[in-house]
């Protein structure tokens, strides 16, 4: 609806939406009896929903602000009766104001806007190249997404949340049902990737279900992907945020797919990556000048982590400290490190020299991770011509850090990211991203080979 309405129009409409016409005195001297508002206008100065203007006009043919308009839907929905679906969606475009007004429209708005729906249409070209020994390995993935994720009001507090996600292979032009291998990508074809609900209060936050997780303090380098279970944040200027539940994303832990290679003697075989995580993360609101953040992980498969690193779980500690120094330009820098495990255990394996392949102890690297990077403005979806920059120094340590949030980069990588946005037209967003570095291997040792890695990513972004 246009931010203003002619008078006459909107005396119509609300007429329409209260009750049965009926013959009235007309109290304004600048609405003719042959006008065809006429009875409308009357019958709603006689009920009370119209004013006026205080000097005996009505001004029909001036235009009125939205705030006006609210005044009126306001007094017909105290009257009642009449075409309330007519009057519900009024009170529905006109809610914010109505709101102001002290008119309480939640009711409404359950039955008009309950169910809303935001979401993506994206293409995303990604190619990589890692030279190890001489030998080159070049990958290259080309998917679209189509992203729905619908947000339910269930009442003044709780809100309901999904994620559904389809992916198409590009190279193949195959329409998929299940999981597919996309490159060195795993995307489902069509699955509810999310599924959570939402209470916000005075200064805390519930979420449980199938739920997202960003770590707060460090912008995911430690995590960025789903939990199932439960997630509670508390504070005002300092925060603190508790997340339990299942996750199946430590890259670290079963990288291989088709581990073990062969069952161990007297030892149950692991079954899947999934583990138990919890996290505390306490800090300051992100809005300040100066940032900071502490906080604590634990993953744990007693089986798996057993199996690979002889250690019943993995506890990642964290620290991150960030500057503003004006409205487009700031700094972000985070450090994480783990004490176990020792090393990667020896395990049987009938192609390895006496039948046993060796423990493999690990290098300090591996088991610390860092980032600092720098930001420059930010592109806003909404502002076509906007933009935003990065560039970032990373290193990744594979068992420091569970699934790193970056799209040029990955677990086990250091090296050099660097990254821009830009808004081609409102909601047209483009993205670029370039990382160059070395893909670093756990085991210790001056003959660990580091190769070389090179990864580019890109993608074009359509909101709605």
């Amino acid at each position: 609806m246009k931010k203003t309405v002619v008078s006459t129009f909107a005396a119509a409409l609300i007429a329409a939406s209260a009750s049965t016409a009926f013959a009235a005195t007309n109290p304004f001297e600048d609405v003719p009896a042959d006008h065809w508002a006429y009875d409308a206008v009357a019958q709603l100065a006689a009920e009370g929903v119209i004013e006026g203007y205080g000097d005996g006009t009505y001004r029909g043919d001036q235009a009125i602000t939205r705030f006006e308009m609210a005044q009126m839907v306001a007094r017909a929905m105290a009257k009642g009766g009449g075409n309330k679906a007519l009057l519900d969606k009024l009170a529905a475009e006109f809610a914010d104001e109505l709101n102001s007004l002290g008119v309480r429209v939640a009711a409404l708005e359950k039955k008009v806007d309950n169910v809303t729906w935001t979401g993506t249409v994206r293409y995303r070209y990604i190619t990589s190249r890692i030279t190890e020994d001489n030998r080159v390995t070049r990958t290259t993935d080309q998917y679209l997404t189509l992203r729905l994720e619908p947000s339910m009001k269930i009442n003044e507090h709780w809100t309901g949340h999904a994620r559904i996600d389809y992916n198409s292979d590009m190279d193949s032009a195959a329409n998929t049902t299940g999981n597919t291998v996309i490159g060195t990508n795993v995307a489902p074809g069509i699955c509810v990737e999310r599924v959570w609900v939402q209470g916000d209060y005075k200064n805390f936050q519930i979420l449980l279900g199938k739920l997202p997780y960003l770590t707060n303090i460090d912008n995911g380098m430690i995590y960025d992907d789903n939990v199932a279970g439960g997630q509670l944040t508390f504070g005002n200027k300092v925060k603190a945020t508790l997340t339990v539940g299942r996750s199946n994303s430590f890259a670290a832990a079963g990288a291989d797919p088709n581990f073990p290679p062969v069952q161990e003697a007297g030892k149950p075989t692991p079954q899947g990556r999934t583990g138990s995580y919890q996290a505390i993360e306490i800090y300051n609101d992100r809005a300040d000048k100066w940032t900071w953040g502490v906080a604590f992980h634990r993953w744990a498969n007693k089986e798996l982590i057993q199996w690979e690193a002889e250690a019943s779980a993995i506890n990642i500690w964290e620290g991150a400290l960030g500057y503003k120094f004006n409205k487009n330009l700031s700094v972000n820098g985070a450090y994480a490190w783990t004490n176990s495990p020792r090393g990667e255990m020896a395990h049987p394996n009938a192609t390895a020299p006496g039948g046993v392949e060796p423990e493999e102890p690990l290098a300090a690297t591996a088991k610390r991770a860092w980032s600092i990077e720098f930001d420059y403005k930010g592109a806003n979806p909404a502002d076509k011509g906007s933009w935003g920059a990065f560039v970032a120094y990373r290193d990744l340590g594979s068992w420091a850090v569970i699934t790193p949030t970056y799209d040029a980069m990955q677990a086990g990588w250091k090296g050099v990211e660097l990254g821009v946005d830009y808004v081609f037209a409102k909601n047209i967003m483009g993205t670029v991203k370039y990382f160059f570095g070395k893909n670093v291997e756990d085991d210790i040792g001056d003959e660990a080979p580091q190769s070389s890695a090179y990864k580019l990513f890109t993608e074009l972004n359509f909101f709605f």
